[in-house]
């Protein structure tokens, strides 16, 4: 016969002719066998592997008038009607191209009507993926209340692109891919009844690159029997279907093991003469370097590789190359195939690629170093790290030892923010904010010295100056938001949390207000520090870092902002008949209150 419909003539027509769902076919058939048909199946997996032939198999099973039976006979009225698609009760709908809700009303309107040549009206959704949110809605309420005399079959191939809803309402089966084995198998028998002869090489190259498909395989073998003249070969085989041969790997693999880019770069012009696209040579090489890998991490697994044929020969090749070597050399390809997809010149970045694993060095002694820069496989990259290591570690070293000298004079009584006063970072000091919770030398944030030592001030001038700026009332907007993150991350800094309050923002810092000092200090850990800034970042979309003052000393700084000058501040108290008071006094004032505190005129 021709070959032309050579998959058409061999597609299955019966459960036993299926191959490599066993499992299903033995499911469905029991199902059948014991009146127990269910109104919905979802049928999943990978293309080729028969979802929908099982479905139009299932079909005609259900309503053969010798049935239900477990096999249809295909030899009644209805069995022949629904090969050939005649029958009007057994519809096949193609969600790719019908995928709109006008389409699944049409099947609701129409399944409320009996079957009129059938025993059952099987509608087989194909693609079922590609319908849209509303024709999910409106098939949601058909599988929901289903009529006695219908059955759902949805096919697809992405079944995590379907609602949870409609899958809970089928039974599903999983299609797996049809194993080389069994490929093979049925690929030498449409050969001896066609009576074409094919070399065992070729049969097994063709169901390698079928990847797990029957209905692929058969279409290969279909397209290379019509090329090759009387007797389907290997090199047939490579030639029609744009492959690579192994022979050409192998010489590639010989001359990148041996490092020789003078050799390789022949050989990626005579591919490219030959008509082989560079992705295509790079797919096909990261498989063949796989399949090395495998011969030496898995020396008898010969039936796992997928690219060769022949391994014995490859053997002694993949005892040549080093396996992290292997391991680097596939994730260099695989990005370099990644950018590929995007690339202007694909050969010359083909030849790139090549070139980068030939000039990769063995993982021996820099094996790590080589593992966290596989883009970097120069042998300069070791010189360099040595002297970078030495540096950064006297480096560590200094810093180190000037931590101890500032512990020391810390200890001694020196205060946190004295010991260069007259220096540049004592003016930093005056006027850049600080953060209140860390202290030279201590990186923890609290002092060296103990709980009672002094921290470092907080300039609150320029926060008492932007206290009333848009900046700051959005960041009060926002407060709740910020305060519900942080219980999120952690509810015991949320508790010390909020009792501040934000009251002024300035140079990306955000000054909080405590009442409390507990509370305050608290919050200034180093780890409570970092979830709040790190919450911080995220509602606002920026880095904010925090500072912290108690409420009194900010509105004591706030209220003497208002004293425009010195003049009108003594026309203020010689109107209201205060006078100005010694800051002890103030500060009594502030600790016991108004009410408790006396001040009594000395007499001379």
């Amino acid at each position: 016969m021709s070959h032309i419909a050579l998959y058409r003539a061999w597609r299955p027509q019966t459960f036993q002719d299926m191959v490599g769902q066993q499992h299903i076919i033995q499911t469905l058939q029991n199902a059948i066998r014991e009146q127990r048909i269910s109104h919905a199946y979802l049928f999943n997996g990978p293309r080729g592997t028969g979802k929908t032939t099982a479905a139009k198999v299932f079909a005609k099973a259900v309503n053969c008038v010798n049935g239900p039976t477990t096999e249809p006979c295909n030899e009644c009225e209805a069995c022949r009607g629904i090969t050939a698609g005649s029958i009007m009760d057994v519809v096949e709908i193609d969600a790719a191209s019908n995928r709109g809700i006008d389409e699944i009303r049409d099947i609701r309107e129409k399944v409320r009507y009996a079957p009129s040549e059938v025993r059952y009206k099987v509608y087989i959704i194909d693609e079922v993926h590609m319908l849209t949110t509303e024709a999910f809605n409106a098939l949601l309420k058909t599988l929901e209340e289903p009529p006695g005399h219908v059955i759902f079959i949805l096919a697809t191939t992405e079944p995590h692109k379907l609602p949870a809803t409609i899958i809970s309402r089928c039974q599903r089966f999983d299609f797996r891919q049809v194993s080389l084995v069994e490929q093979k198998e049925r690929l030498r028998q449409i050969c001896e009844e066609e009576q074409m002869e094919a070399d065992e090489d070729a049969l097994a190259y063709i169901a390698r690159l079928s990847d797990g498909g029957m209905r692929d395989a058969i279409g290969l073998l279909e397209q290379v029997s019509a090329f090759s003249e009387g007797r389907i070969t290997l090199d047939a085989a490579v030639d029609v279907t744009g492959g690579i041969a192994s022979e050409q790997f192998a010489q590639l693999a010989e001359a990148v093991q041996r490092r020789d880019v003078a050799a390789v770069l022949p050989l990626v012009e005579g591919m490219t003469q030959a008509g082989k696209s560079a992705d295509k040579c790079l797919e096909n090489l990261i498989y063949f370097f796989r399949d090395l890998l495998l011969l030496k991490l898995v020396p008898n697994a010969t039936a796992m590789t997928e690219r060769m044929i022949d391994t014995d020969r490859f053997h002694e090749m993949a005892q040549a190359y080093d396996k992290d070597r292997l391991f680097r050399m596939i994730d260099i390809l695989h990005q370099y195939q990644v950018e590929m997809k995007h690339a202007i010149q694909p050969q010359t970045l083909f030849e790139v690629a090549l070139m980068k694993i030939c000039t990769l060095p063995d993982a021996r002694g820099d094996q790590t170093e080589d593992s966290r820069s596989a883009h970097k496989p120069d042998a300069r990259n070791s010189e360099a790290a040595a002297p970078a290591s030495g540096d950064l570690l006297r480096l560590h070293k200094k810093v180190d030892e000037l931590e101890r000298r500032i512990e020391q004079m810390l200890k001694d009584g020196v205060p946190a923010g004295a010991g260069g006063a007259a220096g540049p970072e004592a003016e930093s000091a005056r006027t850049t904010p600080l953060r209140s919770g860390s202290s030279f030398g201590n990186r923890g944030g609290s002092p060296p010295g103990g709980a009672g030592m002094s921290r470092m001030p907080v300039k609150l001038d320029p926060y008492v100056k932007a206290r009333n700026e848009p900046e700051c009332q959005q960041i009060r907007m926002q407060w709740n938001e910020v305060l519900q993150q942080v219980k999120e991350a952690g509810i015991s800094i949320h508790a010390w949390l909020i009792n501040g309050e934000p009251v002024s923002v300035a140079d990306d810092c955000i000054l909080i207000a405590f009442k409390n000092t507990i509370h305050r200090e608290t919050t200034e850990k180093p780890a409570n520090r970092e979830v709040i800034e790190r919450v911080l970042h995220k509602v606002f979309n920026r880095n904010l870092r925090f500072v912290t003052a108690m409420v009194k000393d900010w509105q004591s700084a706030s209220e003497g902002q208002i004293e425009d000058s010195p003049g009108e501040a003594l026309e203020l108290q010689a109107e209201s008949g205060q006078k100005s008071r010694p800051e002890w006094v103030e500060e009594a004032f502030k600790l016991f209150g108004e009410d408790l505190v006396v001040v009594a005129e000395e007499k001379e």
